[in-house]
């Protein structure tokens, strides 16, 4: 999720196990853990950027990362704070429940997480974009209104108790939501005898009401779009050729093989001019097209001089506001 939703969230879960003892300070520190996950975003800075992709949400987004550095952390606090009646335990649950959230929410998303460190397996339940309003406002809302009353009121646990509920309520219903769409997904499949050998479905851009399936067959994704205002309405696919020839001359190549690892096989190819094109379809389309080139999260390769060259595409701000219109536009159904 967003670095605002991780932030409140850690405030929430800091201000639930120890806001009583320590007021604001447990939100201040609940936020920092919270925040503390993402910090491998800085790899970046020291490892080229596929290898800076790969690490993310990696070990610091594992139980075995919060297992770690919550006792650390704690004793940090504890050090702060030695006129606090919290001792080292208690800060460092507070420091655990921050940073094991953090990747427990971004499991919910479509890039999911390395809980199990160090096994590979990402755990990705693709049921809620990594920016809603609709979760992260009623945390954000609570969180600011906790921060306003002493720590012995008994309201700034039932006011906080009451974001946790909402945001919690809402994630619930999102899985509800895709439950609903796959369902529709598969019905209309099966009614235009459509053959296929797997299916993802995730939430479009800020909602859950409007979902979107990628359906691999053997040539080909079909890209489908079902929105709860739809009804019973049929889905309408639109056909993606793989064109995984167009690899042939460096398929062996072990940074094509690990981008291929990194889509986990969700990924067409294109080609312009010299250089051949990786576009992961895990993350959707720009707008609603059949344009192959419209999917952001996408990788550029080309030879100079016998040497590979990889490249993640830079992509245009323009028209983004227009497809971002004609998405919330197709939410409120055909």
């Amino acid at each position: 999720m967003d670095s605002l939703t991780q932030i409140v969230l850690g405030a929430a879960v800091g201000e639930a196990i120890l806001g009583k003892k320590v007021g604001n300070k447990a939100i201040l520190w609940g936020a920092i853990a919270g925040t503390i996950p993402d910090l491998d975003v800085f790899m970046k800075f020291f490892v080229d950027d596929l290898t800076s992709t790969e690490m993310h949400r990696g070990f610091s987004h594992s139980i075995l990362f919060a297992s770690i550095f919550s006792p650390l952390l704690g004793w940090i606090a504890s050090r702060i704070h030695k006129k606090e009646s919290a001792n080292w335990k208690q800060w460092s649950w507070l420091m655990f429940g921050s940073l094991i959230t953090h990747p427990l929410l971004d499991a919910h998303t479509n890039w999911g997480t390395t809980l199990f460190w160090p096994f590979e397996y990402k755990v990705a339940y693709n049921n809620i974009f990594i920016i809603d309003p609709l979760y992260t406002l009623p945390f954000l809302v609570c969180v600011i209104w906790v921060m306003t009353l002493k720590r012995d009121n008994p309201k700034r646990a039932k006011v906080n108790r009451i974001g946790l509920i909402i945001s919690s309520s809402y994630m619930i219903l999102t899985l509800l939501s895709k439950g609903i769409g796959y369902y529709q997904f598969k019905k209309s499949l099966a009614n235009q005898q459509i053959s296929y050998t797997r299916m993802m479905t995730n939430p479009t851009a800020f909602n859950s009401v409007l979902w979107a399936a990628t359906i691999e067959t053997d040539d080909q994704y079909l890209i489908g779009y079902y929105s709860l205002f739809d009804g019973a309405e049929e889905v309408k696919f639109t056909a993606f050729d793989k064109n995984r020839n167009l690899l042939d001359q460096v398929s062996d190549e072990d940074i094509v093989k690990r981008l291929i690892k990194l889509s986990q096989g969700w990924y067409i190819v294109m080609k312009e001019g010299q250089r051949v094109f990786i576009n992961d379809l895990r993350f959707g389309q720009m707008g609603l097209t059949d344009d192959p080139d419209s999917f952001p999260f996408s990788h550029a390769i080309w030879y100079v001089n016998d040497e590979l060259h990889v490249v993640q595409r830079e992509r245009s701000r323009e028209g983004m506001s227009e497809a971002i219109g004609q998405m919330f536009k197709r939410v409120l159904g055909k």
